[in-house]
This record gives C-alpha cells, structure tokens and sequence, in this order.
C-alpha cells in the first residue's frame, strides 16, 4: 500500500516549479487533498514579506493541528531558508527542514529523516518534474537569485546573486514538455531580463527567445518579470517580432518619482521607465502588467499622487499593488522617515480602485472582437459556464473568461484553443461565444 502525500505550494510560480520538481522525485505517493489522512505533509514556503511569512506559518501551524500521528511535517522553501536558524531551533511542529537547495534530494531526506540546508539555489538541469493545474501550460525557471539592490527587496540575501541556467538545459526542458503534451510556456525568474548576466552575456533573453523559435510544438509563450534597468529596446522588438512570444510586458516598476526611484536603488529613473513602456504600448496587442509599492520610508504625499496619477492615466492592463513590508536585511530596514501603516493603507486603497478600474477599462476594449482562447475546465461560478483565457494573458493572474454559448455543434475540448467572440462585460469577467476552431 502506497503512502500518501499531501503538499502545499505557496508564493511565486518559481516556488511552484520547485515544488513540482518535489513531486517528480516521490511519484511513488499517492497525493491526497485531506492533510489529515497524509503520511508526508510538505509546505513549501514563501519569505518575501510579512504577509506571505504569516500565511506560511499560518499553513504549517494548521496542518500540523490535524495532522495523524507519525506523519511527516516538511518545511522547505525561502522561508525556510531565510530563517533556518531561528525556525529549526524554535519550531518545534517541524520534523524536517530544508531551503531552497535540495528540491530534488526530498526523497533522501524523507528516506533519512533528515533536515538539509545546501549552501545553493537549487537549478533544475535534468530533473523530471510533475507539472500541476494544466495539460497544456507550463512554467519555467530561468534563473534563480538576482544582482539587484533594491532598498525594500531581501530576496538577494538569502538565494544569492544571479544564477542563470544553461540554455541548452532549458531548451531541453522544453523539448520533454513539448512531448507530453504541452504547448504554452511562461517563462520565469526574479529578474528575467538580467538572464545570462552572470555568464557576461547581455542579450541573453533575446538568444532565449531564439532559441525556443525552433522548437517544434511551442505554440504559445511569455516573460514574466521583466526589470527595467536591464529590459532594452532590442529585447522589446525581439519580442514584437517573434511568432511564438506573445507582446506580453509584466514589468514591476515600483514607483514613477525620480525621486523615489533613486531611494528605491532601483538603478533608473522616470524617463527610462517612460521610453522602455512607450516601446511596449506600440506593439500591436500589447498587453502590460506592472506593480507599484506603497508606503516606502520617505514617500511623500507628493510622491505617492505623481504614481497614482501614473497608473490611472498611462493604460496598463494589470495593476498590482503592494503596501511597503519592512523587511530586516534591507537597506529600507534602516531608513529613517518611516511611514505610518495607517496612511501606507490608505495609498493602497486608492491604488488598488485604480487598479480595478484600469482592469475593467481594459476589459471593455475586448467587448465585440473575436480572439484566440483555450478552454481550462469547468468555471467555479456555474455549472453552465466554462473557464478560459486568451493565449496573450498569464495563466492565474490576468483573470478568466466565460464561455456561455458556441456556434459550432462538436463538443468543447479542455486544454484546445478556439477563436471566440466576447459579447459582453460581467464585472470583470468577459463573456464570450465559441465560433470555431482556431
């Protein structure tokens, strides 16, 4: 009898594509949904800021409360590893630990019962993944760590400076996807446009792109977290003339004040950021995602009106925004000027109105045309609805639409792309009618 697995997931995409690493080495367990009934629990975890640090703890706390006893409770991930000291010494809930090193050793460490903490991040370069919540989209990590030295970020602390992988290792990556199935790839990593930096190649985005072009059955991809003072105009027109990257711009520019900018250190100022956004918005069907932060030390009312003006007037699609989180190991951590949780909620509230407004403005601009979209599943909101996207957004994030009506007989295929018609807005869900296959 088979031993069941009950694994949890949290953060970003490049923590999900380390946890299906994880479950590429036990596929020997039965997975289970019911913690309770689980023989291994893990939780790979998020330490990027207070909230998600909470949510983390929050998770192992209540999976060990219903836990059966000898079962197996796993913490592993980056805050796992930013505190590994203080977390193995004090929790007590945890019988394993591990960081952001050993995804693909989980099975020793279970087999051993034993907590690990390798001194690297952990790239994938061969390792057989079991890719979750699609048949036909998958992630994949560029690099892990980064060579910025933005004042609010602690990730560079604790995963380290730019660790790129090998090109070749991700076009094989993607050449065993392509065979199992899969067709639409986002690919990902904290600072995506500084690819290959490390290896004293600086287009090594555009060689990327290239180099997946040639791979036959890729019929769909996209960049995640694109970083400014890295991001060129050659890699944007590389973008725009590809057949296969869609012109999807996911760009966290954190502020538009010069000024902020510059406490930010983050290495560009208003007019880069203008001339690289400009460059996107003319492509055709761009679609761009960007983030601000709120509530930095030392952002004035001034500062904060000047990005909410911004965000409101420029025409992004996506608007992400995020309350300053004082991280300890940050150069921010020791800036005077700190702002009042009071008044940094506030500025998000605001930011976060203009956030939906900008999604519905957006959205509307899709009412009456016909697109290419894919059929995911069954639509959580009804049963006679299902839910899809359109290739040019990221899975997840960007939103879903439902489909209501067709005007072709054969029966509706998850995971197929269609052409469809959006005939309406429903809040900010587009509705939409089959019309053919694409």
């Amino acid at each position: 009898m088979s031993k069941k697995l009950h694994i949890v997931s949290l953060g970003c995409t490049k923590n999900l594509v380390d946890t299906e690493v994880m479950l590429g080495r036990l596929k020997d367990f039965e997975m289970t949904d019911e913690s309770g009934e689980a023989d291994v629990i893990i939780v790979n975890t998020c330490g990027f800021i207070d909230a998600a640090k909470q949510e983390s703890l929050n998770t192992i706390f209540n999976l060990d409360a219903g836990r059966k006893s000898e079962s197996v409770l796993v913490m592993a991930g980056c805050l796992s590893e930013r505190y590994k000291e203080e977390l193995s010494r004090e929790l007590k809930e945890v019988d394993i630990f591990t960081g952001v090193g050993d995804y693909d050793k989980i099975d020793e460490l279970l087999a051993a019962k034993q907590s690990r903490f390798t001194p690297e991040v952990y790239l994938i370069d061969g390792a057989e993944r079991v890719v979750t919540g699609s048949s036909y989209h998958a992630y994949v990590k560029l690099s892990e760590g980064c060579n910025q030295v933005c004042s609010f970020c602690a990730i560079p602390s604790f995963k380290g400076k730019l660790h790129s992988r090998d090109l070749e290792s991700i076009a094989r990556e993607v050449e065993s996807l392509v065979t199992k199935g899969f067709y639409d790839f986002s690919f990902v990593s904290q600072d995506s446009s500084s690819y290959l930096r490390d290896q004293n190649i600086s287009d090594g985005l555009i060689h990327l792109i290239k180099r997946v072009e040639l791979i036959e059955g890729v019929k769909s991809a996209r960049i995640l977290y694109l970083y400014p003072s890295t991001t060129t105009l050659k890699l944007i027109k590389t973008i725009g003339d590809s057949s296969v990257f869609h012109n999807y711009f996911d760009m966290p520019i954190q502020h538009i004040n010069d000024d902020m900018l510059r406490i930010m250190k983050r290495g560009f100022g208003k007019a880069k950021t203008l001339e690289l956004l400009n460059a996107m918005k003319a492509l055709p069907n761009a679609f761009i995602r960007t983030s601000f932060i709120v509530g930095h030390p030392q952002e004035s009312d001034a500062m904060f009106e000047e990005m909410a003006e911004f965000a409101e007037s420029f025409g992004f699609d996506r608007l992400n925004v995020f309350g300053y989180s004082d991280e300890e190991g940050t150069s921010a951590h020791e800036m005077e000027d700190k702002i009042p949780s009071k008044i940094i909620n506030a500025r998000a509230k605001k930011l976060g109105k203009i956030a939906t407004k900008i999604e519905v403005e957006s959205l509307a601009q899709l009412v009456g045309t016909e697109i290419s979209l894919v059929i995911d599943g069954e639509s959580d909101e009804h049963e006679f609805l299902l839910s899809a996207r359109t290739l040019n957004w990221a899975p997840d994030v960007d939103g879903e639409i439902y489909v209501n009506d067709r005007e072709i007989e054969e029966e509706l295929t998850f995971g197929k792309i269609y052409r469809a018609r959006i005939t309406e807005l429903s809040g900010t869900r587009p509705l939409a009618t089959i019309t053919g296959n694409a």
